[in-house]
């Protein structure tokens, strides 16, 4: 009868045996894929900066009677007055979104995270994630035919009427409704889902452990929900805000569909004076432009591309903590 020897080089040093070594391809594989991503979005993202800052040049370097309204007739007010007026609108507009869509993606968060029974919870949550699939067509469109004459005919007015003697209320109301807060409104509901799911999946994330603490030492729900939740989720609710507002800086067809643009500077919402968007003034104009004039909406979306990438890298600070 044989017996099996072990070699006492096998073992560890703690008295053990090694472990049978375990195949490293599949890291090599998933380690390489992922790398191989990264380094195509980067590729990606210089090639997009490289034909902005390319095709750009010919505006950037123009004379400033070439550029701008009546620049074929040597009336244009140059690049940067050009494209001041649109980055304005474009800022302006996704910025009343956010005010809008932040308050109201939180709530409908925690109440769909720790209000909403779960069967409605589920419901509602599948109801928010549907509107982020509607196109943005439809949104401009109903927009037109729905908010906007709604909007006119019994909120506007009332703002305008009670509320005057803020700048922002002021002045005539739209007929049309066609205006930049219509504009932000349907915006703010097309960021809604993003800010919705983002800060709703955080929510759900904070440890069970801070809230039955809370909910032990005599705090109510909202107290709770205040303490542990809240500050928990911080980063999430401030990285969906941030992605939010990115969308709402470069949507195109509702705003092109909805807005009765001017080339002005203008913080009223309600009158027909209203700032164009950087996007929407591009997919209007880019048809029937030649030249020159193609060289400047492609220099306005340099502009937008700048503003978007500061955006981004504001969001990564803030969601760490230290973005002053």
């Amino acid at each position: 009868m044989s017996t099996d020897t072990i070699d006492d080089t096998d073992r560890t040093p703690t008295g053990g045996f090694a472990a049978e070594p375990v195949s490293k391809v599949g890291d090599r594989v998933f380690s390489g894929l992922s790398r191989g991503a990264g380094i195509i979005i980067l590729v990606t993202l210089a090639g997009v900066a490289m034909f902005l800052v390319w095709n750009a040049m010919p505006a950037l370097t123009a004379s400033s009677k070439e550029i701008g309204p009546g620049g074929d007739e040597g009336n244009g007010k140059g690049f940067l007055s050009y494209v001041g007026t649109l980055a304005f609108g474009t800022v302006w507009a996704a910025l009343l979104a956010l005010l809008i869509a932040v308050p109201f993606g939180v709530a409908i968060a925690l109440y769909i995270s720790h209000y909403a029974p779960k069967r409605l919870s589920r419901t509602l949550g599948y109801v928010i994630d549907l509107l982020a699939a509607i196109p943005s067509v439809v949104y401009g469109l109903w927009g037109i035919f729905v908010l906007a004459p709604t909007m006119a005919d019994h909120v506007y007015p009332w703002f305008s009427d009670h509320l005057g003697f803020v700048p922002m209320f002021s002045g005539k109301v739209l007929a049309s409704g066609r205006s930049m807060a219509t504009v932000a409104l349907v915006l703010a509901v097309m960021i809604l889902p993003i800010i919705t799911a983002i800060s709703r999946e955080v929510f759900l994330q904070t440890p069970r452990l801070n809230e039955e603490a809370a909910l032990a030492l005599g705090a109510t729900r909202w107290e709770m929900i205040r303490i542990a939740v809240l500050p928990y989720g911080k980063s999430g609710v401030i990285s969906g805000a941030m992605l939010g507002l990115g969308r709402a800086l470069g949507e195109t067809m509702a705003v092109a569909l909805i807005l009765a643009p001017a080339n002005v500077y203008s913080l009223k919402l309600f009158t027909s004076q209203n700032p164009n968007t950087i996007a929407a003034n591009i997919a209007l104009q880019f048809p029937e432009s030649t030249g020159l004039e193609v060289n400047t909406l492609i220099a306005t979306g340099l502009v937008l591309f700048a503003i978007t990438l500061f955006v981004n890298l504001m969001s990564r600070r803030a969601a760490r903590g230290n973005i002053f």
